[in-house]
C-alpha cells in the first residue's frame, strides 16, 4: 500500500505541475483583465503539437521547443489583439464567450492541420527510470517538476521584483488609475496573454512525452487548469500553482486507490464543492468581488 500511496504520489506531482502551469495561466489573464480565457488549454496544444511538426520535418530538438513556444506565444498575442481588444467595451460574460469561441477555432483549426491522429514528443533526456522501492520515477517527470518550480518562481521574481511585473498588478488593481500615471495598460494586457500563451506551451511540452498529444489535447488540461485555479483562488496565481498540485495528487490517488475510470471526474467532482462551499479558492479572498 505504501508504494502504491508512492506511485500514486510521484504521478499525481507530475500531472498536477501541468495542472499548475495551466492554473497560473488562467490566474495571471484574470488578474489583468477580469476575463477566464477558456482558450488557455488550447496553448497547450498549440505548444506540444507545433514541436511534433517542427521535429518531423528535422528541426532539432531543442530549437523545435524553443519554436514552438514562439508560436504558442504568438497565438496568444493573436488573440489579445484581434479578439479581446475590440472587445474591450463588451461585458465579462461576452468577453468569456469570445475566448470560449477562439478555443472552437484554434481546435477546429487544430484537426484540419494535423488530424485526428495522436502524437508523442521524445522524452527530454531518455526513459531510463529511476527505482523508489516499488515506485518508479521517470527522467522526464523530473523535467515536469523541475521546469514547473523554475517558472513559477521566474514569475514570482517578476511580479514582485520588476517594474513591468509591478505595472501588471497595478493594471489588475485599477486600470484606469494605472492608466492615468503613465502605465500602457493595452501593452500590459498583451504582454498578460502572451506569457499565459508561453506557460501553457511550456505545459504541452513537458507532458507530450508521458501523455499523448492531439489536436483536442488542451481541452482536458484546460479545464483541469480552471479548476487549479478556482481551487487555489483564481485571483491568486500562487493559489493556482498550489490548487493545481492538490488536484494532481488528489486525481492520482483515486486513480491508484478507487478506479482509473473515475480519474477525470475526481477533478470535476473537486471544483464543484469549492464552488459549493468556498466559492473564492482555499488562497482567495472572501470579499473579493470579481470571484
Amino acid at each position: 500500500m505504501s508504494d502504491v500511496l508512492l506511485q500514486s504520489l510521484i504521478t499525481g506531482v507530475t500531472i498536477g505541475s501541468a495542472y499548475a502551469l495551466v492554473g497560473l495561466g488562467f490566474a495571471i489573464i484574470f488578474n489583468v483583465s477580469d476575463v477566464v480565457n477558456f482558450a488557455q488549454g488550447e496553448f497547450v496544444m498549440v505548444g506540444a503539437m507545433s514541436a511534433v511538426s517542427l521535429l518531423a520535418v528535422g528541426v532539432p530538438f531543442a530549437v523545435a521547443l524553443f519554436l514552438a513556444l514562439v508560436i504558442a506565444v504568438c497565438i496568444g498575442l493573436i488573440l489579445e489583439k484581434f479578439a479581446i481588444e475590440p472587445a474591450k467595451s463588451a461585458t465579462v460574460v461576452s468577453t468569456i464567450i469570445i475566448t470560449i469561441g477562439a478555443s472552437i477555432f484554434l481546435r477546429g483549426l487544430a484537426l484540419l492541420i494535423w488530424g485526428k491522429d495522436f502524437h508523442s514528443l521524445p522524452a527530454f533526456s531518455g526513459e531510463t527510470p529511476i527505482h523508489i522501492g516499488s515506485a518508479t520515477l521517470t527522467p522526464q517527470s523530473m523535467w515536469v517538476m523541475g521546469v514547473t518550480a523554475v517558472l513559477v518562481f521566474l514569475v514570482h521574481q517578476f511580479f514582485n521584483r520588476t517594474i513591468t511585473g509591478k505595472a501588471l498588478l497595478a493594471c489588475s488593481a485599477n486600470p484606469i488609475a494605472a492608466s492615468l500615471i503613465g502605465i500602457p495598460v493595452k501593452r500590459m494586457m498583451l504582454f498578460a496573454y502572451g506569457l499565459s500563451a508561453l506557460l501553457g506551451g511550456a505545459a504541452g511540452l513537458l507532458i507530450a512525452p508521458i501523455a499523448f498529444t492531439s489536436y483536442d489535447a488542451g481541452m482536458m488540461l484546460g479545464l483541469k487548469g480552471f479548476a487549479a485555479a478556482i481551487l487555489g483562488g483564481l485571483g491568486n496565481p500562487m493559489g493556482a500553482v498550489a490548487g493545481g498540485v492538490v488536484l494532481g495528487v488528489l486525481e492520482s490517488l483515486g486513480a491508484g486507490l478507487i478506479s482509473s475510470g473515475y480519474k477525470d471526474a475526481i477533478a470535476f467532482i473537486i471544483l464543484l464543492l469549492v464552488l459549493f462551499f468556498k466559492p473564492q479558492g482555499f488562497f482567495g479572498k472572501a470579499g473579493e468581488e470579481r470571484v
